[in-house]
């Protein structure tokens, strides 16, 4: 009677659904029957149209629960779980099924573009081991690295590279049990590269105002702002400055870190701006209406200046201005906390390897050794 017992305990500790967390923004059923564990997110193994990732964020959690409930009554009702009805993995699908979810999240267009980009080099590389149809506990971290180091030609894109398919593949492959150490793909250092910032910045916003007034806005922003030009400063319309355009608030969504972000308007951008404002707050700073230019607008625009300037060096870019203005920054205050406030970043530790690749004189003469 207690081996019984013992196992109709076993029966229902097995056959109980609860809702658990594929990764930061996905659902799955789970529950344990004959010793194998299953997954499912969404209900077509009961056929019922419900699948909970693929509402909007606020309302998965939710839809998730209520495909929990569903599985239940199936299961007080007889049904059981086969091989069948749990899909089988691939290798392939997934990167193909986080591309897909990532596409459809807050991320910037460059960094989906370089997903997409992976994914595709991805199923190339896998087409040609015929490991695309392969279960997912056959991939190995060392495959991994054989497609970085077959498809990456110098070390900075390697790494990029890693950086990519870590991405597409660790989370979803840890949700399905599989874990692969990308630590263990070593790669070589790439040379660091020192941005170049710009010496004569007066002489140089005067000769891009000549050439373009949006351009010259844009340097100057990101000059005495440090907003990031081809997003930040391109999508500004009015009603991101306050009432007397004295200062600038940006929601996350129009900020890489993701973060609110309040910056002040020196006198000199504000007399700019003030000249561009025909009444109308919804209106982008730029194109005067309220549709900003394409991404790649300003890129084009540096582009041309650059075919004709006889001021810039061969190393600068855009971006300079924004690296010239950060050693300003910490010139004048010292502070690594302030800077960090200042960019914009994330994290301290992204300000810190910002500054190591600027032209930041660390020590003077008077600290070196002396004889």
């Amino acid at each position: 009677q207690s081996d019984t017992i013992s196992d109709t305990m076993r029966v229902k500790q097995e056959l109980t659904p609860r809702v658990t967390k594929k990764n930061s923004t996905e659902y799955v059923i789970s529950f344990w029957y004959d010793n194998k564990r299953f997954r499912f997110s969404n209900g077509q193994a009961i056929e019922l149209d419900l699948s909970p990732n693929t509402a909007v964020l606020i309302d998965r959690l939710r839809q998730a629960e209520v495909l929990c409930s569903a599985y239940t009554v199936a299961i007080r009702d007889g049904w059981r779980p086969s091989a069948f009805n749990e899909p089988l993995v691939t290798i392939e699908s997934i990167a193909q099924n986080t591309l897909k979810r990532k596409c459809s999240l807050e991320f910037s267009s460059s960094y989906k573009k370089d997903l997409i980009y992976t994914e595709r080099l991805w199923s190339e590389f896998l087409q040609s081991k015929r490991l695309a149809n392969k279960p997912i506990k056959e991939l190995k971290v060392d495959m991994v690295r054989d497609f970085i180091y077959e498809y990456a030609p110098s070390p900075a894109s390697m790494a990029n590279l890693k950086r990519n398919i870590s991405a597409l593949l660790k989370d979803e492959l840890e949700s399905n049990g599989v874990v692969l150490n990308f630590s263990r793909i070593k790669l070589p250092k790439a040379p660091q590269q020192l941005h170049k910032p710009i010496d004569e910045i007066s002489a140089l916003l005067s000769d891009i105002k000549e050439f373009s007034s949006n351009l010259h806005l844009c340097c100057l922003m990101t000059y005495t702002m440090l907003l990031r030009p081809h997003r930040e400063v391109r999508c500004l319309s009015f009603r991101d400055f306050n009432n007397d355009f004295s200062q600038v608030s940006l929601s996350g969504s129009k900020v890489k870190s993701k973060r609110n972000r309040v910056v002040p308007v020196p006198e000199v951008v504000r007399v700019e701006v003030l000249k561009r404002f025909t009444g109308s707050r919804k209106d982008n700073v730029f194109t005067l209406t309220e549709e900003p230019y394409n991404r790649d607008y300003f890129k084009t625009l540096w582009s041309r200046y650059k075919r004709q300037s006889h001021l810039l060096e061969r190393d600068q870019t855009l971006y300079s201005f924004r690296h010239t203005g950060a050693i300003k920054v910490f010139e004048k205050t010292g502070s690594l906390l302030k800077l960090q406030q200042v960019m914009g970043h994330s994290d301290m530790k992204v300000s810190l390897t910002y500054l190591r690749g600027l032209e930041v004189k660390q020590l003077d003469v008077e600290d070196l050794p002396a004889i």
